[in-house]
């Protein structure tokens, strides 16, 4: 008998225990065409932040997303926003865990948070434009 691959090695969560697990992953993040469609709609329901830095989110940005750098979100910059705002934060891509930390930081602040996944990375691969600063 063959040995089992490294995918199938480890078995798959029972079907209910993977229902729960992806289930609840949408309350935590989004993705980039979503975010894209609800910008184009024009009045989105939450803030985007750009958290990287402003070199960074000056070179090019996603278009509507505002510039916090993850370092910097504190409660005194978030003081212009009722207190029920959602953020979605994004950082460079997958292989960076910036997106991760503004998260974290605006959970600490009590605020509602989800992660847009694949960062600028995967709004490129979506085929999206970036903004720049003039």
């Amino acid at each position: 008998m063959s040995q089992p691959s490294v995918v199938a090695a480890v078995p798959a969560a029972p079907s209910a225990a993977a229902l729960v697990h992806f289930e609840a992953s949408f309350t935590f993040e989004t993705d980039c065409w979503d975010v894209h469609e609800a910008l184009a709609g024009g009045a989105p329901d939450f803030v985007l932040l750009d958290v990287r830095g402003t070199e960074k989110y000056a070179a090019g940005h996603v278009p509507g997303a505002r510039d916090l750098a993850h370092r910097k979100i504190v409660a005194g910059k978030l003081a212009q926003y009722p207190p029920d705002t959602l953020f979605v934060v994004y950082c460079a891509g997958p292989h960076c865990n910036g997106a991760a930390r503004a998260a974290v930081r605006l959970a600490r602040l009590g605020r509602p948070v989800k992660l847009m996944i694949g960062g600028v990375t995967g709004w490129l691969d979506e085929g999206f434009a970036l903004a720049q600063l003039p």
